[in-house]
């Protein structure tokens, strides 16, 4: 038993300095590291310090230390706030719906873009693709409340080809809202989330699509047993962390198009929290609502995680 102790204690000490000396002959390459966590520590971790607002009844006026103490009032509150139901079901729906085709679209459009053989139109199609990921929200905010408006270019398209008799006020009406910020975020992204994928795929060994067609396997076919196999890490920690983020809904995107009209579907946490926060003044509140959102987010992360790496082997963590 004693000599198992030992042998373990050995183990133990040999592999510490092992990673050891593999941290020391990088030491090059963790100075490059160093700025990012530094930058992280400062303005990621040392704010997180203001959560404690949520338990307390803080007013701007006074320090927090002399805010009194007021538990879980405020999650309370949120619970039992009646619109609570609506921007949950806003947030999930819009956040779903992208997650159920903005996710699967880049990898599509990789391997659509990655199978074009003249260099020129592929490079010319990819730049066009990731173009309108530069242009700000603010920008193409502005561009679609044009477009979608009565007399914009979408309803005079769509009257001159017969699709509608009348045009129709997309952004003021509700029940389009989904649809559109579900579209614009896929069109606005799809080249520059398809990169990641592009660059997965460019690292696979060619010597198998080779073999593959030796042995007279089609192009559908090297897809199906060649590309989707060898980027399933990829997909898997790009959903993991899609998955994460389903309660964060492109706070820009949904700002700059709700209205008042719309306001019963674009409500979602993220302006919930900028309305109750930047514009009540509840401080505490909003602190609340985004501690909420943050905890759903880590248990969404967890499972998306915990579920990948039981299935596919792969995981963030």
């Amino acid at each position: 038993m004693m000599q198992l102790a030992n042998q373990e204690i050995a183990f133990f000490k040999k592999n510490k300095e092992s990673k050891f000396q593999k941290i020391l002959s990088q030491k090059y390459l963790q100075l490059m590291v160093l700025p990012g966590i530094i930058w992280m520590i400062i303005f990621n971790y040392i704010p997180m310090t203001g959560i404690i607002i949520a338990f307390k009844n803080f007013k701007i006026t006074k320090p927090i230390s002399a805010a009194p103490w007021v538990g879980l009032e405020h999650f309370r509150e949120l619970f039992n706030d009646p619109n609570f139901g609506s921007i949950m079901i806003n947030t999930l729906g819009i956040s779903l719906l992208k997650l159920i085709i903005g996710f699967p679209l880049p990898i599509l459009f990789a391997i659509l873009l990655n199978e074009v053989r003249k260099a020129k139109f592929k490079k010319a199609v990819q730049t066009i693709s990731y173009l309108p990921h530069f242009i700000s929200w603010v920008v193409l905010g502005g561009l679609l409340i044009t477009w979608l408006s009565e007399t914009g270019m979408i309803n005079e398209v769509l009257v001159s080809l017969g699709i509608i008799k009348h045009p129709i006020a997309f952004l003021a009406d509700p029940k389009y809202f989904w649809g559109l910020t579900v579209i614009s975020d896929t069109w606005k992204e799809l080249g520059w989330s398809a990169i990641i994928y592009l660059a997965a795929i460019s690292g696979i060994d060619q010597q198998m699509y080779e073999a593959a067609t030796v042995d007279g396997a089609n192009k559908f076919q090297k897809i199906i047993n060649i590309t989707l196999p060898a980027i399933k890490g990829t997909i898997a920690i790009m959903f993991i962390l899609a998955v994460a983020n389903m309660l964060s809904s492109n706070f820009d995107q949904i700002f700059i198009l709700k209205n008042v009209l719309n306001a019963s579907s674009s409500e979602v946490i993220d302006t919930y929290v900028y309305q109750m926060g930047m514009r009540s003044g509840r401080y505490s509140y909003a602190t609340a609502v985004g501690l909420f959102k943050s905890i759903i987010a880590m248990i969404l992360l967890v499972t998306a995680n915990f579920t990948t790496k039981k299935l596919q082997g792969r995981s963030l963590f």
